[in-house]
C-alpha cells in the first residue's frame, strides 16, 4: 500500500501537466498571428503614441495595462514615457499635475477630479506608478457637459461659449468625416445608414468626434522627441485606426502610432474573423471572465 501511495504521489505532478492548458489571455497581431509579448513590448517602446484600447470593466485588460506602463518604464529612458486617459477630463489637469508632482493626495484627487466609479480598483494602480516614477499624466477627454450639449444640439452648441471653456477644447471649428467606418458604424446603430443626413445620429456622432478629436489633440500636444505616450480609453475610441487616429493623422501625419484593441471570445486559440485588423495588437479575453463592474 505505501508502494502505491508512493508512485500515485509521484505520478501527480505529471497528471497536471497533461490538464489543458487554461491561458487568461491571449495575444494576437491584427492579421491573426500569435503575438509574443515582448516582441510586441519592443514595437510599443518605439511607438510615438500607444493607444491601449480597453472594455472598461475587464479586470484582466487593466492589470495588462499595468504592465505594459512597467515595462515600457524599463525599456524607455527617464523621462521619455508619458501616461494620458479618457478617464479624466480637460478641466482637472490641474489636480493631475498636482498628483504627479506628489503635492496632492489620493483622497484629494477622488473627491476633486470626478473619477470613474471603478478608479480605485482599475486606475488608480496606473496614477500611482505614474506619480512613483516622475511621469507626467495627461487628462485627454472633453468635459461631460460640452459632450452632452453635442449629443443634444449638435456641434453648434459649442458656438457661444466663452473661450476660457473652448480652451478646455480641441480648437472649433470640428471637421467630421462621417464616412469613417467606426461613425458609419455608429448610424447603423441607430437605424440611420447615412450619418450626415440623420439628426438624431449626426448629433451622438458629433459628440463622439468631439472626444476623439479633442484626446488627439492632447495626446498630441503631450508629445516629444523620443517620448512614448501610453493612452488608455475605450477600444471603439480607436479600433480599426479610426476616431482618435483618424485624428492624429490629421494633426500629426507622422507620428508613429500603435493600437491595441480588446476583445472577447468563447475561445482563445484563434482571432476571429470579426476580430482582424481591429487594432495592430489584439488582446482576446475569455468570454466568461470576470467584470468588475
Amino acid at each position: 500500500m505505501h508502494l502505491r501511495r508512493f508512485f500515485l504521489i509521484a505520478l501527480l505532478p505529471l497528471l497536471a501537466f497533461t490538464t489543458a492548458d487554461r491561458p487568461a489571455y491571449r495575444l494576437f497581431t491584427a492579421t491573426g498571428q500569435v503575438a509574443d509579448y515582448d516582441k510586441m513590448l519592443a514595437e510599443l517602446a518605439q511607438a510615438d503614441v500607444v493607444l491601449f484600447g480597453e472594455q472598461h470593466n475587464d479586470a484582466l485588460a487593466h492589470w495588462l495595462e499595468l504592465q505594459v506602463a512597467k515595462d515600457l518604464l524599463r525599456l524607455k529612458k527617464p523621462g521619455q514615457l508619458v501616461l494620458g486617459l479618457e478617464m479624466f477630463e480637460r478641466d482637472v489637469q490641474p489636480l493631475l499635475a498636482q498628483y504627479a508632482a506628489g503635492t496632492l493626495p489620493d483622497s484629494a484627487l477622488e473627491r476633486q477630479a470626478r473619477p470613474w466609479p471603478n478608479y480605485a480598483t482599475d486606475y488608480r494602480p496606473l496614477l500611482q506608478l505614474a506619480r512613483a516614477n516622475g511621469l507626467p499624466i495627461i487628462a485627454t477627454n472633453v468635459p461631460r457637459p460640452y459632450a452632452r450639449a453635442v449629443a443634444k444640439g449638435g456641434l453648434a452648441a459649442l458656438d457661444q461659449l466663452p473661450a476660457a471653456e473652448k480652451a478646455l477644447l480641441v480648437p472649433l471649428p470640428l471637421k467630421v468625416d462621417y464616412e469613417l467606418p467606426g461613425y458609419k458604424r455608429m448610424a447603423a446603430m441607430f437605424g440611420d445608414g447615412s450619418a450626415a443626413h440623420g439628426s438624431g445620429a449626426q448629433k451622438i456622432i458629433q459628440a463622439q468626434a468631439l472626444k476623439d478629436a479633442t484626446m488627439a489633440y492632447y495626446i498630441w500636444g503631450s508629445v516629444g522627441p523620443g517620448h512614448t505616450l501610453l493612452h488608455i480609453n475605450g477600444s471603439f475610441h480607436s479600433d480599426y485606426h479610426d476616431g482618435i487616429v483618424a485624428y492624429l493623422r490629421e494633426y500629426a501625419p507622422k507620428l508613429r502610432v500603435l493600437t491595441i484593441s480588446t476583445v472577447a471570445q468563447p475561445q482563445l486559440q484563434k482571432l476571429e474573423k470579426e476580430h482582424l485588423n481591429v487594432a495592430d495588437f489584439v488582446l482576446v479575453l475569455p468570454e466568461d471572465m470576470t467584470k468588475t463592474y
